[in-house]
């Protein structure tokens, strides 16, 4: 028989072992969780590592080669059959949270570029997403059209470059004027390799000229960008993500 000690006994050991059994269970869920954080911090990393070796990438001799305009080679597919006029002017509209951008465009001088921006616009490719970078060092440019947000982002075709004798003849340091109000293409250093990555030139910059030029701010764009611009980078320094966050609501192409 059973005394009311031994019952007292088992009954706090099957405690104690239902206790164990949930702690372990408890520790378990932990290691769990910490594998998956492990994980993502360093997907995490190794993102951020690809997005600097973009950023580093060039054929920019300055002090700081991360000045660049940059994007990234997409996996190779054609690029959009031509659907517009090349002898007529169009007009982009960029609208963002700080400001109208109206670009004009010139479809005689860039029809491959011209033709892109109006085909991924009329997707909405450009719409809800976020003016990546800018930089304040050496040049000063605000970039802009990559979905992703990272400065990895692309349609999945190249370009070819256009337009490159458009700001006149390089100088002895090897680079051109890109002047206030100028849009042209990021590009990898490499030849015909612009994707949808664009970046708007706020305060006269000099480049090499490896860069489509392609279109021109209006003053109200060109006013909005020298603000985000004056308010400088996110946690300092010359080249990151803008301190003013720019989201472009929606971006239309229209022929005049």
């Amino acid at each position: 028989m059973v005394s009311n000690e031994q019952r007292r006994r088992r009954l706090a050991r099957e405690k104690f072992e239902r206790q164990e059994q949930r702690r372990e269970a408890a520790r378990r869920k932990v290691r769990r969780r910490n594998v998956v954080i492990a994980s993502a911090l360093a997907v995490a990393l190794a993102a951020g590592a690809a997005v600097a070796a973009a950023g580093a990438l060039g054929g920019d001799d300055s002090t700081d080669a991360r000045n660049t305009p940059q994007s990234t080679t997409p996996s190779p597919k054609p690029e959009p059959s031509m659907a517009v006029d090349r002898k007529a002017k169009y007009t982009m509209a960029v609208k963002t949270d700080q400001g109208d951008i109206t670009v004009s465009m010139d479809a005689a001088k860039t029809p491959h570029t011209v033709n892109s921006f109006k085909h991924l616009a009329d997707q909405g490719y450009f719409d809800r997403t976020t003016c990546h970078r800018l930089t304040t060092k050496n040049i000063h440019v605000l970039q802009c059209g990559d979905p992703e947000g990272t400065g990895m982002g692309n349609p999945g075709y190249t370009l070819p470059d256009e337009n490159l004798g458009g700001l006149g003849k390089a100088g002895e340091d090897g680079k051109v004027t890109f002047p206030a109000g100028t849009v042209a293409m990021a590009n990898t250093s490499r030849p015909d390799s612009g994707g949808s990555q664009f970046f708007l030139v706020y305060k006269d910059s000099r480049l090499t000229p490896t860069f489509t030029p392609f279109g021109t701010m209006d003053a109200a764009g060109l006013e909005a960008v020298r603000k985000v611009g004056a308010a400088g980078v996110k946690g300092g320094g010359g080249d990151g993500a803008p301190k003013k966050a720019v989201a472009v609501q929606k971006v239309s192409v229209q022929k005049d």
